[in-house]
């Protein structure tokens, strides 16, 4: 039987149609094929057969009927009878019958292709490749750092959207800008922080990390090297007190205290990075006890003050770079001494790394270039036996320090370790120290101090061959590596010194 179709189908419009229509779903059933029998495929491919495929399917469906239109409008000026009615369907034509059936089969194939695809592009935009590759360029920062992270295995969207689709909705509009931004190059550098639209953390975090939980105290050892010739070397282990050290006592004490179900923890912040804090207000729930704590160093007016925003303290204002942390210098290098990625018998390797790192770049080539000539230039200078017979060692090391650099700084999109704070500790930022600084003093004159042993004790610390011991339950008295310090550091905050690129 001889397929006829009506007059109003015999158009360039809907002939050019048709055959975008034809190709593009042969397209996306082929490489929809070799990508389930195969089990390859990329980023890219994931976009192409989901999203954009999909659209031009859907322009080339569209043209058809549009080019019908076109040509059944310019056929009804010709008389002045057939400019009376609309066009009639007629089954007993059988040009009819053949349209209706091939449009029942296509609208039937297309609204299950449609089912399917809208299936596969809403897990292709929740998944990770998704979120970190399909724009390589602007999330190469945050792609890189999630994959070292402790949250490596959690998809992006359980934490930046979560469940429910309020949340789906708001992110797929969020998501609409940071395409038409990508586009046309007007992402920031770097994305700034913290960001305002952020699913609170109670609902997100508190998914796996519930307040109700025991959280034990842990036993945390660093090795830290010193710039010296030797890169000598001085260790520390702590007793980190994050909770309670009967689990009995659950939230009662420790660092995890701040998110007690029973304790509210309230605070004004004048900046926006939230590091300056002149005001912070304690509220026992069960007691009802509430004090207000003010910094009165931080000049402020009771007017101003009570138009900042009140925030109360979840997991994010400490946690908050729970993902995306880029390490100090200092802490990297450190990291890769450990490893043995940087030979330690290199002669003051730490410090003229520190000296090439310190320095600002504009892309991660020039960066790279950068540390080998500078570390070659070095021990040619200063060490000139080293220079000439461990070359290999000196290679080794330039090798060891790109590798670190490339984890933790881009400067394609301007990402340093200082551009993002981590409040997590006090070392290269203020962190604890934003309340916990001395300063912060209610009417009774009651502060929120800054004691060492409120978070975590020390147990042993020193050189290898000369570790310092603490006896049990006995912590040790914090002792300053370099003995050019004295007693000076109690009188500041960690950060005046230890700027990243300190040892």
């Amino acid at each position: 039987m001889k397929l006829k179709l009506p007059d109003s189908s015999k158009n360039w419009i809907s002939l050019v149609g048709a055959t975008i229509a034809l190709i593009t779903f042969s397209m996306i059933v082929f490489l929809f094929i070799i990508t389930s029998v195969t089990h390859s495929g990329n980023t890219y491919l994931g976009l192409i057969i989901y999203v954009l495929l999909p659209g031009v399917l859907f322009i080339g469906l569209l043209l058809i009927p549009i080019g019908m239109w076109l040509k059944t409008r310019r056929d009804r000026r010709r008389t002045e009878e057939e400019r009376k009615g609309w066009p009639v369907i007629n089954f007993n034509i059988i040009q009819h019958r053949h349209a209706a059936l091939i449009f029942a089969i296509g609208t039937s194939v297309f609204l299950m292709a449609t089912a399917v695809g809208s299936y596969e592009a809403f897990h292709y935009s929740e998944s990770v490749e998704f979120c970190g590759k399909t724009c390589h360029y602007v999330m190469q920062p945050e792609f890189t750092a999630y994959q070292g992270s402790p949250h490596a295995r959690v998809k992006c969207v359980d934490c930046h959207v979560g469940s429910g689709a309020d949340w789906y909705v708001r992110s797929k509009l969020s998501g609409l800008y940071q395409v038409y931004a990508v586009t046309l190059g007007t992402v920031p550098k770097p994305i700034e922080t913290p960001i305002t639209n952020l699913r609170p953390a109670r609902e997100t975090c508190e998914q796996c990390h519930w307040p109700q939980k025991f959280y034990s105290r842990k036993l945390r050892t660093e090795k830290h090297f010193m710039t010296d010739e030797k890169n000598s070397e001085w260790d520390i282990t702590l007793t980190m007190k994050i909770g309670s050290i009967l689990s009995a006592l659950g939230l009662e004490e420790g660092i995890h205290w701040h998110i007690n179900p029973n304790v509210r923890i309230e605070y004004k912040a004048i900046d926006k990075k939230r590091e300056k804090i002149p005001w912070v207000k304690y509220t026992n729930l069960k007691t009802g006890e509430v004090n207000e704590y003010v910094d009165h160093e931080v000049k402020i007016s009771k007017e101003e003050l009570s138009k900042l925003e009140t925030r109360t303290v979840d997991c994010m204002d400490c946690h908050n770079r729970p993902s995306h942390n880029y390490q100090p210098p200092a802490f990297f290098i450190n990291n890769a001494l450990t490893k043995g990625t940087i030979p330690k018998d290199l002669p003051q390797i730490k410090f003229a790394a520190l000296e090439v790192l310190a320095k600002k770049f504009e892309t991660t080539e020039e960066a790279h270039k950068a540390i080998a000539t500078e570390i070659n230039q070095f021990y040619e200078d200063n060490y000139q036996d080293v220079f000439k017979n461990k070359k290999e060692l000196i290679a080794k090391g330039i090798k060891g320090i790109q590798e670190a650099f490339s984890l933790n700084t881009f400067p394609e999109m301007k990402v340093r370790w200082d551009i993002y704070p981590n409040n997590i500790g006090h070392m290269e930022f203020i962190g604890c120290f934003r309340c916990h600084n001395d300063k912060h003093v209610t009417d009774k004159g009651r502060l929120i101090k800054k004691d060492c042993n409120q978070c975590h004790t020390i147990n042993a610390q020193g050189p290898p061959d000369k570790l310092e011991v603490a006896a049990i339950n006995k912590p040790l008295n914090f002792r300053h590596p370099g003995g050019d310090v004295g007693e000076v550091w109690k009188k500041m905050l960690c950060v005046e010194c230890h700027t990243g690129l300190n040892p």
